[in-house]
């Protein structure tokens, strides 16, 4: 067996001897030209001059490409066309590239673009969610899932709260940040090479500036150096300026951004914010739920729209709630276009519904795990279909849960951390355990389908082609242990190919954690072709009339019911060329029985869930507002694995890169919309300091899936959500300080924030103390 064997990443030793070669590592063409931008000074404005001349005084600048220089479509939207590649007009947020300089070298082209004159008239912003729904600014209309009747519901229920949960964004701080090369071939048509996720949508993209047809555009990402979502639709810009410069000056053309340069030209995972009101029960039932997200989508529209429906499909994470309308509106401000990340919208729908959980268990007095656990979904029917009428037929949620709570010793660590928290003034401890239910396909039907290209050498060897992309994640592994297992091969005959639109056309992106289902199945399919038409050929070397009974396994095909009958597979493969048989095989697959209602809110949006839980302890300084992890327990649902040491690399990954989403990553634009951390140095991410010492990691056992590739789950997305039992262990760390009905906590947990939530809860327990015997208000 190929598949589930742990094996190291394909590219792994080229990774840490730095052979690996990424998009700005090849081989310089003859006369490559570097591109660098002109960026506005100000989130909104109109232009009033545009003036390139002071540029050409620079020995060794080619030409400025402006809006006038596009031969195509000056736009390079994904979902409408709304995102202007260059402006002449308007200014929509800050740092926004008005032209690009191209030079002789990278040098040349910075101290051109130095030159260039722009000028301005500003315009007052729109920058937060709430200036947008003061103003009424938003693309497109609002979107509703609803089920029940939540607004009778909650005049009925025993208890109400109401409130609001406010999140920030997250950088996706990939290593390689955005690169592209564009190489004319003189005749029309162009090479391009991506960074890209998504490299039919790069060539769809490239295609549109240029008014050519897409047919005379290849776009091939050989890897790249982290995505995270980030690489999904954002690549397309800098592909298609680079193809811009290529046409006008006839020569190849890249773009490499610094890093400053991404993480103020590229979008964000989007800032939400969720308002609700809940009804629940003195138990701690959730009755009714109604509640509006709002996403931050920025100035263009982008991939908003199935973001923010995956926060809506996703706010009921593994909770069952009768009554339950969601309210979703993406905020058009004046900053860079938010887009994909890690989760798609998911995690933030999930902070909100585990705020909630957290919330009515303090109001009720009663454990957060308490809680959680009362309001699962679970048994069959409606208490098991979710609020867009889906059952969940896999339901494993208090399976995973379970387990978690008996491998972390969980009842017993509480008490615990309960006797040091008595005994400590100045720090304090929290322990919480938080499940995942993630559906897993693309929101948007059509995306779910994959295709491949293998192809055999009369020597035995072969390539292998997919519509995935490589980013770190190991998809290129797994489909090489793929393609292995199903021709029974051993994996060293196999050569992985770059992903490329001439070899494998009309792609998803690799996103959506669905690489390896999607891609799987294809590779399988040509496989399975393959395979047919050399059984044929080996049985009748065998001298048998059986070819449905070869069997392919180590390199060698035998006869099922003979198995002393054998032959190797190079022997065939020689052997099907001189039969004049084909020895390449194109794959495709579509996942079945899956379907949404737009209009309605209801469907069969997702294949299947993955499933996990997480148990995280903290320590709270209550003087500095520092914490430190100090033991993180896992369980997590990944089916059958196609390669545990890839999927635990993913889990742990996935879980750290949550946490610094909800504990540390902060981003900050000031007043004028003019965005702060746009560095390292002002924008920190989790080190290995932040790791615990004490990380437990076990995938669920005996957890095949049916109807995926080899019974293995999607691992990508799924465990970055796992990070929120991080959050929810601060929480209850912080309300050790005092004794309140409400911790309130902001996102991201930064130090400053965790010590004004100590503040608050401090501050209320002296008026408690103060106000002993007095009825205390219900928190609003």
């Amino acid at each position: 067996m190929t598949v589930g064997k742990t094996r190291s990443h394909e590219s792994a030793a080229g990774h840490v001897s730095g052979k690996a070669i990424y998009t700005d590592d090849q081989r310089l063409p003859a006369g490559m030209l570097s591109l660098y931008p002109v960026l506005s000074p100000h989130a909104k404005a109109r232009i009033t001059k545009i003036d390139p001349a002071g540029a050409y005084e620079i020995d060794g600048v080619v030409t400025v490409i402006t809006a006038a220089d596009v031969p195509g479509v000056n736009d390079t939207g994904t979902i409408v066309y709304d995102e202007i590649l260059l402006p002449d007009k308007e200014i929509s947020y800050y740092g926004q590239a008005v032209v690009w300089v191209a030079g002789e070298t990278d040098e040349v082209a910075r101290l051109g673009a130095e030159k260039v004159v722009v000028e301005y008239e500003p315009l007052e912003p729109i920058l937060t969610i709430k200036d947008a729904i003061a103003a009424g600014s938003f693309h497109l209309k609002p979107r509703v899932i609803k089920r029940g009747d939540p607004t009778t519901a909650l005049q009925q229920v025993d208890c109400y709260v109401e409130g609001e949960m406010a999140m920030n964004g997250q950088d996706h701080f990939y290593l390689e940040t955005h690169a592209s090369w564009v190489i004319p071939d003189g005749e029309g048509n162009y090479q391009v090479y991506a960074s890209t996720q998504h490299p039919t949508e790069t060539q769809i993209v490239v295609s549109r500036v240029l008014g050519i047809n897409k047919n005379q555009v290849v776009v091939t990402c050989i890897r790249m150096g982290g995505g995270f979502g980030g690489k999904e639709s954002q690549a397309n810009p800098f592909a298609g300026v680079a193809a811009i410069a290529a046409c006008k000056t006839g020569r190849p053309v890249r773009v490499k951004l610094k890093r400053h340069h991404d993480m103020i030209l590229t979008g964000k995972r989007h800032g939400f914010l969720g308002q609700y009101k809940v009804g629940f029960t003195n138990d701690g039932k959730i009755v009714a739920l109604d509640v509006d997200l709002y996403a931050d989508g920025g100035w263009s529209l982008d991939l908003s729209p199935p973001v923010l429906l995956r926060a809506m499909l996703h706010v009921d994470n593994a909770y069952y709630i009768p009554h339950l309308e969601v309210r979703g509106q993406i905020a058009k401000t004046n900053k860079v276009s938010n887009t994909a990340f890690r989760g798609f919208g998911g995690p933030q729908g999930m902070v909100v519904i585990e705020d909630i959980m957290d919330r009515v268990a303090r109001y009720l007095g009663l454990p957060p795990e308490v809680v959680r656990e009362r309001n699962f979904y679970h048994g069959e029917g409606e208490t098991n279909t979710t609020h867009y009428d889906q059952e969940i037929f896999d339901n494993r949620i208090t399976k995973v849960w379970q387990q978690v709570k008996d491998s972390s010793n969980f009842t017993a660590r509480r008490e615990a951390i309960a006797q040091y928290n008595q005994a400590s003034t100045y720090k304090k401890r929290g322990l919480a355990i938080t499940p995942i239910k993630f559906g897993i396909s693309f929101n948007k039907t059509q995306y779910n389908q994959a295709g491949a290209l293998v192809l055999i050498y009369t020597d035995g060897s072969i390539q292998l082609n997919h519509g995935g992309t490589e980013m770190g994640q190991g998809l290129h592994t797994k489909m090489l242990q793929v393609a292995a297992q199903t021709l029974g091969v051993k994996i060293e005959r196999l050569r992985i190919m770059p992903t490329s639109t001439e070899k494998v056309p009309n792609t998803s992106a690799t996103a959506a954690s669905s690489g390896a289902d999607l891609n799987g199945q294809a590779v399988k399919d040509a496989c399975e072709t393959l395979k047919s038409r050399l059984a044929v050929v080996a049985a009748g070397l065998l001298k048998l009339d059986t070819p449905e009974e070869m069997v392919f396994a180590d390199d060698w095909i035998y006869c099922r019911t003979y198995p002393s009958a054998r032959i190797h597979f190079e022997e065939v493969t020689k052997q099907a060329y001189g039969d004049r048989i084909s020895l390449a095989a194109t794959g495709y697959y579509r996942t079945p029985n899956i379907y949404w209602d737009d209009a309605t809110g209801k469907g069969r949006p997702f294949y299947y869930y993955a499933y996990g839980a997480a148990v995280s302890e903290v320590e709270v300084d209550g003087f500095t507002g520092n914490f430190k992890l100090r033991q993180v327990d896992i369980v997590h649902d990944v089916g059958e694995s196609l390669n545990p040491l890839v999927d635990r690399g993913q889990i742990e990954g996935g879980f750290v890169q949550g946490m610094g989403w909800l504990t540390m990553e902060e981003l900050v634009w000031d007043e004028k919309g003019r965005i702060r951390t746009y560095a390292p140095s002002t924008y920190k991410i989790p080190t290995i300091g932040e790791i615990p010492e004490s990380f437990n990691l076990h995938l669920l056992e005996r957890a095949a899936q049916d109807g995926v590739i080899y019974g293995s789950k999607a691992v990508g997305e799924p465990p970055l959500m796992l990070a929120l039992s991080v959050r929810e262990a601060i929480r209850a760390a912080v309300a050790a300080f005092g004794d309140t009905d409400y911790v309130p906590l902001a996102s991201p947990a930064t130090p400053e924030a965790i010590l004004w939530a100590v503040e608050y809860v401090r501050d209320r327990a002296t008026e408690a103390v103060e106000a002993v015997g007095e009825p205390q208000p219900v928190s609003g």
